[in-house]
């Protein structure tokens, strides 16, 4: 069985995770968790939240969920602060929440289009503000942001979220520069297409097997814990002079 790495500078640090109750983010929680971080999760989905954090706290890990929508910023922001008082200021924040919403772009309202800009992007840049002074104050921190292969391999049907994991890069150079000297690195991972229980469900179907094997360069599948791996990297302080980049975890298939 292969073994993964363990990162000694994750114990006892105190984490963020937005979206974490299931697919990737559920991933990242547990992942967190393992390697002793004092983990904060938001998600929509207070059932399914609940019963992870139960079910890890059960097993000894220090772990809290709150019911959240992250497109409510005051809610949202008001999470993170009670995360801090149970755990401390969080040095590392993962933006992970994030929903791939199909849609026909002759049809997109305005309404439609902030929307999903709130829980595709707006989102991040908020909590990055919750979560700065604290850094600011450690002298250190790691934002990950969430993009996607999707606005680089022209998927079909997505152009708003597309048009947002456009942006979150651009959202992480421009805050690695505003944080850097403060000793937070911001950095983006790209997933590619993640075999998440959702994407099983929804779309993944023998034409999309079949798009994969064709379109990346390694054989097999892109699973959620490939992606976390490299979150728990960026995390770690074992990334300590990496700031303002992307990194894909996609098999090869885009190119950028």
């Amino acid at each position: 069985m292969t073994e993964y790495s363990r990162y000694p500078s994750l114990a006892g640090t105190p984490v963020v995770i937005s979206g974490g109750a299931s697919g990737i983010g559920e991933c990242l929680v547990r992942s967190f968790a393992a390697q002793g971080a004092k983990v904060g999760f938001v998600d929509i989905a207070q059932t399914v939240g609940d019963s992870l954090a139960a079910e890890l706290v059960a097993a000894g890990h220090q772990v809290r969920f709150t019911p959240c929508d992250v497109t409510d910023t005051a809610a949202y922001q008001a999470a993170i602060a009670g995360f801090a008082e149970a755990h401390g200021d969080a040095l590392v924040l993962v933006n992970n929440a994030a929903h791939d919403q199909r849609h026909n772009w002759s049809e997109v309202t305005p309404q439609y289009w902030d929307d999903r800009m709130g829980v595709n992007l707006k989102h991040s840049f908020f909590a990055i503000q919750a979560v700065a002074p604290g850094m600011q104050a450690a002298g250190r921190g790691s934002i990950i942001n969430t993009g996607s292969i999707s606005w680089m391999i022209m998927s079909p049907s997505i152009p708003v979220y597309e048009t947002a994991k456009a942006a979150t890069h651009g959202l992480t150079r421009a805050m690695a520069r505003e944080l850097g000297k403060s000793g937070i690195r911001v950095n983006t991972v790209v997933p590619g297409w993640v075999m998440t229980e959702r994407q099983l469900t929804h779309w993944i179907d023998p034409a999309a097997e079949q798009l994969i094997d064709a379109s990346q360069a390694l054989a097999g599948r892109v699973y959620p814990e490939d992606i976390a791996r490299m979150v728990l990297f960026l995390a770690s302080e074992d990334s300590a002079m990496i700031s303002a980049q992307q990194f894909l975890v996609d098999g090869g298939w885009a190119n950028t």
